[in-house]
């Protein structure tokens, strides 16, 4: 099973990253200045991944695919890697639809 991992950024931000069961980082969030703040990102990923159009499919600038999970107000939520092809970026949706509903968090920031 995916997990959510809770860090703090150097600037002091806290940010998520989805991680599928392999260790592999599948969504990466944005920073957010509290860590309730952070919670309610990864709750509108829960909420939100279940629907496939809600994942903004983009080639970057250097050819490479990748993709945003964007909630219903159309804020980007979390962001993947680049891909090597389209099929393995596809491969990564799939996967947050499949991991991120049940998703435990791990919170990396708590002493």
């Amino acid at each position: 099973m995916g997990k959510f991992v809770i860090t703090l950024r150097k600037n002091g931000e806290f940010q998520f990253n989805l991680k599928a069961t392999n260790g592999q980082v599948i969504l990466t969030s944005e920073g957010y200045t509290t860590k309730s703040a952070c919670m309610n990102g990864i709750e509108s990923v829960r909420k939100n991944c279940k629907t496939e159009a809600r994942f903004d499919k983009k080639v970057a600038s250097n050819g490479k695919p990748f993709f945003n999970l964007k909630a219903t107000n159309g804020q980007i939520i979390g962001s993947s890697q680049m891909y090597v092809n389209e099929k393995n970026m596809l491969n990564g949706v799939a996967s947050v639809m499949k991991n991120a509903p049940e998703a435990p968090v791990v919170d990396m920031t708590a002493e």
